[in-house]
Order: C-alpha cells, then structure tokens, then sequence
C-alpha cells in the first residue's frame, strides 16, 4: 500500500513537472484543421496466414482507383504544449481479374475471377507535443501520439465474400517543424512515425503554408502514409501517395 501510494505521488508530481507550465500559464488557444483531397496507393501487399494463404497485391495484381479523402484534427494550444484529437478515414477500391488462385481469410478465389478488393484504413490519434524551438522563423515540436488503428481488408467475387479486420493500438513520434522564410509564407513538415522489428509506421506532410491573418493557416501540399506489420497471422504492408489541401483556423 505504501509503495502504492509513493507511485501515485512520483505521478502526479510528474504530471505538475511536464504539464505545469500549460496548466498555469495563459488561456487556452483552441483550433479546427480539415485536410482534403486526393490519395493514390503506391503498393499495398496482403497475406492472411491460414496455412495455405496466398501473399497478393491490392495495387498491382488488381487496379486500385484514386480516391478524395478527408481529415479532421481538433486541437488546443497550451503555452508551448499542445493536445490535438485526429480522425482520419481511408477507403480504396481495387478492382480486376485474379491472376492466379488466391487463398485470403479462408476462402479460395480462382484465377481469373472478377475481384473486388476494399481496404480500409481508419486511423484516430491523440497527440501531445512539446514547442522545443519558438523563434519568428523557425518552430520545431516533438511529443507523442497513441493511435487506434481500425482496419480491414475484404476480398469479393459473385456470391462469395472473405474479410480480415485488424483494431490496435500504436505509439508513435511525432515531429512537427515549421520555417517561416516570409512574413506570410512558410514550409511546414510534420508527422508520426515509428519503426519496430514487427513493423513500422510513417504518416508525413510537407506542405506550403501561407498565412492570409494571424487565426488561419492554408495549406497546399504532399502526404506519405506507409507501413505495415509482419507477425504470426498477417503480413500487410502498403504506401499512400496524398495530394493535400488544407485550412487551420485558431479560435
């Protein structure tokens, strides 16, 4: 018990070290940025280990369209910490004729077999991060991010449908660094990423940032989202190219 309560005050007292500067300094600064446009898959590779499975291609054994996507982050500013709340949804479609047999999630599926193929990546991230450098031109944060990844990848042909869906918990870097090379204008990256023997995991944005008025922020620019897993039961690796545009607005 005594030893319980030890590990409570070493918390809380850790809590006050890291947070208090947020906690006690000035007033919130709340902000809403949307993020749109369109995403292109690079590769995405699948093998459903089943005894007998098939390792596929969603993009190159069958044709993966194009697809808008969307992204919406609330966040609040707290001195130089900041706490951000992420949904980001993704859904392509593939689609062609099987190029051999393909054992996926317990069914067989014939070479030759019009295929239809969806994957499913939704991601929802809470973020802190901590301002290390704040000066007029540059700005560089690194903190953490916990994501919940809710995935899925199904398989269909003519009266026959097989699925294999995935929900867990990531931790992640995140990075943000920001150069104001005009008044107006800056570069931005910023991101999450980890890399582990399992697997990895990068999610990245350069963008051109330019500033109308000091509450918004657009932006014109270039995402990467890669990664994957290779365990007992799944292998799945696969790359996004994103188009972006985007709007921050500070209330």
């Amino acid at each position: 018990m005594k030893n319980a309560s030890l590990a409570i005050q070493a918390g809380i007292i850790l809590i006050l070290f890291v947070f208090g500067d947020a906690l006690l300094g000035a007033a919130p600064s709340f902000w809403v940025d949307f993020e749109s446009g369109a995403a292109f898959t690079g590769y995405n590779d699948v093998e459903i280990h089943n005894g007998d499975a098939t390792q596929f291609s969603l993009a190159s054994d069958l044709d993966p369209a194009p697809v808008w996507y969307y992204r919406l982050r609330l966040g609040v500013d707290l001195n130089r910490h900041a706490f951000s709340l992420l949904y980001a949804p993704l859904r392509v479609v593939s689609r062609g004729d099987a190029p051999g047999d393909i054992s996926f999630a317990g069914e067989t599926f014939a070479e030759g077999s019009p295929l239809e193929g969806i994957y499913i990546f939704n991601s929802y991230r809470l973020t802190w991060s901590y301002t290390l450098v704040d000066t007029p031109a540059l700005r560089f944060a690194a903190g953490a991010t916990g994501k919940v990844r809710e995935a899925s990848i199904s398989l269909k042909t003519a009266g026959r449908e097989s699925e294999s869906t995935n929900l867990g918990v990531v931790p992640l870097i995140h990075l943000d660094f920001l150069w104001r090379f005009a008044p107006a204008w800056a570069f931005q990256v910023a991101g999450d990423g980890l890399a582990v023997p399992q697997g990895r995991a990068e999610d990245f944005q350069a963008a051109l940032v330019f500033t109308p008025r000091e509450d918004v922020d657009l932006k014109l620019g270039y995402r990467i989202l890669e990664g994957g897993s290779d365990a007992s039961s799944v292998y799945t690796f696969a790359l996004f190219h994103y188009l972006t545009a985007g709007i921050r607005c500070r209330f």
